[in-house]
């Protein structure tokens, strides 16, 4: 965790080939900046999906979303998540 205030928490996330989150619930809106190129495997209610990343290119998602998140290349994948209090 790289900051934690009132406002906002910004957190560097590393994944080693392999490596999962677990399954977890979003409590706040969030913005993901990709660091590095890739894809991440998503387990949701729904199904699994593979999304691509690219680095630099940011996206958001709402407060609720409900998934585990999966590395599945050979290499370390590195994103900036922002969540918004």
């Amino acid at each position: 965790m790289q900051i934690s205030n009132n406002r906002v928490i910004v957190t560097e996330w590393r994944f080693a080939p392999g490596a999962e989150t677990g399954w977890h619930v979003h409590e706040h809106d969030y913005v993901v900046v990709p660091q590095t190129y890739g894809v991440l495997q998503l387990e949701t209610l729904e199904g699994t999906k593979t999304v691509p990343l690219v680095a630099g290119q940011s996206y958001a998602r709402s407060v609720g979303v409900q998934h585990n998140v999966i590395n599945p290349t050979d290499h370390e994948v590195v994103f900036i998540e922002i969540e918004v209090r």
